[in-house]
């Protein structure tokens, strides 16, 4: 396992992290603990998670409904000293006009939920979801660092920012003296590159940390799709999630088959190579992980110290 500065902290994390999306949601408690006991004992200090993780994601109203993170608030009783712990706000938890956003209001509500939650007394990196066009983000920075003034958190990220959007944060940050972003949660794997156009010269230039989601492109880089009506039992397409269709596209499976090949070569599978990639690219920080099965963890930490000859990278780069 490798470990790096978290952006321009002195926070060591490791290069890849534990994503606990389906903590709750599709696998069990028992289930878990079985991952983040691999997770721990292979050296992964860093576990995401978001107060929108649960049950309610696959109700006919999504809302959070914090599965996740009680999960591992149980898990943590004496071992939350050895963790980063990371979590998140402002998508809904509800259906009251102020059960969601990144208002003062709804910040300081939800930071006491994740707390009991989490059953710990501060969080290591409180990120916000997603931009809220409905608040001043000097509102939501404000607040923020209030929390860390209070110390119910450590360090504040921000999740699925455009470039702008982290340019106008870090700039009200620096002028009202207000916490700074350390890091942004963004979506980037094989089939997923938009980052590269304006996000991460930003992370870059501005020493923000780079978390990343999704290295596997919701299940389609392992390889285990092979057309739009593949849906093996128990996979993320057969089980409806929706967000995995844009990448059924004819293209896309092309790609893949020629990522297969290449996996192959180099004798590791096409989780393996893809995640690899990820930990190649300069900017980034850590992978998540979002690990349903013990295995997903073991399979990734073969591979966290591969680095990649540039012949491997341009033959990608030509795909």
């Amino acid at each position: 396992m490798k470990y790096g500065r978290l952006g321009s902290t002195g926070l060591q994390v490791s290069n890849l992290s534990l994503g606990t999306m389906a903590f709750g949601r599709w696998i069990d408690e028992q289930a878990s603990v079985e991952i983040l006991d691999t997770a721990l004992d292979a050296g992964i200090n860093l576990i995401d998670t978001a107060n929108f993780y649960g049950k309610g994601q696959n109700e006919a109203f999504i809302h959070g409904t914090g599965e996740s993170e009680e999960i591992i608030g149980r898990y943590l009783k004496g071992r939350r000293e050895k963790v980063v712990l990371a979590t998140k706000v402002g998508l809904p938890m509800g259906k009251d006009v102020n059960d969601r956003g990144l208002s003062r209001f709804h910040i300081m509500r939800e930071i006491e939920h994740s707390l009991r939650r989490l059953q710990t007394d501060y969080i290591d990196l409180y990120q916000v979801h997603r931009f809220d066009e409905r608040t001043p983000i000097e509102e939501t920075l404000s607040a923020l660092t209030d929390l860390v003034k209070q110390g119910k958190v450590r360090y504040i990220g921000c999740s699925n920012f455009a470039a702008w959007q982290m340019a106008k944060a870090d700039g009200i940050s620096k002028l009202q003296g207000l916490e700074r972003f350390v890091s942004s949660q963004s979506q980037y794997n094989l089939l997923s590159r938009e980052l590269e156009q304006e996000v991460i010269p930003f992370c870059l230039s501005e020493e923000v940390g780079l978390l990343v989601y999704s290295p596997m492109a919701r299940g389609v880089l392992s390889g285990k799709y092979k057309s739009k009506e593949d849906m093996p039992e128990g996979s993320r397409a057969a089980k409806g999630e929706a967000l995995i269709q844009k990448y059924f596209t004819d293209e896309n499976f092309e790609r893949v088959a020629q990522y297969r090949k290449m996996a192959q070569e180099y004798d590791v599978n096409m989780s393996q190579f893809s995640l690899s990639w990820i930990l190649n690219q300069p900017a980034v920080t850590t992978a998540l992980v979002g690990a349903s099965k013990p295995h997903h963890v073991t399979d990734a930490i073969q591979i966290a110290d591969w680095k990649w000859i540039d012949e491997l990278r341009e033959q990608v780069n030509r795909i």
